[in-house]
């Protein structure tokens, strides 16, 4: 079945089409959730809620532009909403750099550690960083979908990333803590 057809037949409410289209665009939608999500069951949960949003919205698809690119944005904005529900993305008044420069000396640290540290960020740091860092919006954009300012969203990025940086050594120190007390073992 063709994405044009699939999503027509979505638009009708067939259950057939639906459960076909979670198939399709679970893995990646789960994916962006869990970016955004503090654990794997908030953002299974985060998934759930996106999908019906996404069914109860398809109307609105014009077929002008992704379909894909359609639903992720649902996808951000469905948990970005209800992040905003709950009042996680609260107004910070902190006196931190604009920019906080976190050194590349990291390489070896591996992707699934790197997003078990941004998973343990606060809320509206991880958000923040998730939005500019790795979707690629700008802060004027991010204070709109978050509602906050643009010094806000500054703000948070830098608390993120020094909040990173400080994971990041401890951990490392505790790796070098540990083979250290190996290698004397061995002696």
């Amino acid at each position: 079945m063709s994405q044009e057809e699939l999503v027509h037949r979505c638009k009708k409410g067939e259950r057939k089409a639906q459960e076909l289209l979670y198939r399709q665009y679970a893995g990646v939608l789960f994916g962006i959730c869990l970016k955004y999500s503090r654990n794997k069951t908030e953002a299974e949960d985060n998934l759930h809620d996106s999908f019906m949003t996404i069914y109860d919205k398809i109307g609105q698809y014009e077929s002008k532009g992704s379909f894909e690119g359609w639903i992720k944005r649902i996808t951000i904005n469905t948990v970005l909403q209800k992040y905003r529900q709950q009042e996680y993305l609260s107004v910070v008044n902190e006196n931190i750099p604009d920019e906080v420069i976190v050194e590349s000396n990291y390489a070896d640290i591996g992707l699934p550690s790197l997003l078990g540290y941004i998973q343990e960020l606060p809320n509206k740091y991880r958000t923040t960083f998730n939005l500019y860092v790795l979707d690629g919006y700008s802060h004027k954009e991010i204070s709109q979908m978050l509602g906050t300012t643009v010094g806000t969203s500054k703000s948070n990025l830098a608390r993120a990333r020094l909040l990173l940086k400080e994971k990041i050594e401890s951990k490392l120190s505790q790796s070098i803590i540990g083979l250290v007390i190996i290698i004397g073992n061995c002696f």
